[in-house]
């Protein structure tokens, strides 16, 4: 089963590669759309630049494909991507939104491909649970809601930051894992990496109720191995 992966940098995307991988399927490409917007219907914005990087990291060449963020036109443009590629099937992070979900799986019937989302409804709390252990850094790369604050900006996603989306959930009813454009996210490290991503210099930008860490520049360096600690 040949499949691309699609890859945001986001905490998803990446881990649905992982469980891809994980599963023997053969991810060849790893496919990035790159909203011109912050606000797009579909898919994920914040850091998005950083594409080569995620490609890099995993191994696989990259497929990015720019689009303007509007409504529908966008999944034309990533069809049309998807569409040049001899591969079997496509991988994403849709966890419980049914506009990506239906929207993806038409891609894939028009184009006679399998669309896979293998964390499709799954525990927000499980998949939080995964992404802050062993071998995983991810940061807060965007937060839009009510006791988010610029703190949270670059926060580091371990288990006390998911205590406090456990809070944050019960006080204002915040989706613990940011499905409701609470929160966006971005993946340093993960086990499927053969490099992780190095943060060199960042910025916050804060506006009235929200706001982005905005990554101006980021290498890869080697991973330690059990003999260099």
């Amino acid at each position: 089963m040949k499949v691309a992966a699609l890859i945001s940098g986001g905490k998803d995307s990446v881990l649905a590669a992982h469980v891809a991988m994980s599963h023997g399927w053969d991810v060849t490409h790893v496919v990035t759309v790159r909203p011109r917007v912050a606000d797009s219907y579909m898919f994920h914005a914040p850091n998005t630049d950083l594409a080569p990087l995620f490609a890099q990291a995993l191994g696989k060449p990259l497929v990015a494909v720019e689009t303007r963020g509007e409504k529908e036109a966008e999944l034309a443009d990533l069809e049309i991507a998807l569409a040049g590629l001899p591969i079997d099937g496509f991988v994403s992070g849709a966890l419980a939104s049914e506009y990506q979900r239906t929207r993806l799986e038409g891609i894939g019937h028009r184009l006679g491909l399998k669309s896979f989302a293998p964390l499709w409804h799954k525990a927000p709390r499980e998949v939080l649970r995964t992404v802050t252990g062993a071998g995983w850094d991810v940061r807060f790369a965007a937060v839009a809601a009510e006791g988010l604050t610029e703190r949270w900006l670059g926060r580091r996603m371990d288990e006390a930051a998911a205590r406090d989306l456990d809070a944050l959930h019960e006080r204002h009813g915040l989706h613990v894992g940011g499905e409701g454009g609470e929160y966006e996210s971005l993946v340093l490290d993960a086990p499927c990496y053969h490099k992780r991503v190095e943060v060199e210099r960042a910025r916050a930008e804060w506006r009235r109720d929200g706001g982005a860490w905005v990554v101006e520049a980021a290498r890869l360096v080697g991973k330690a191995s059990l003999m260099d600690t």
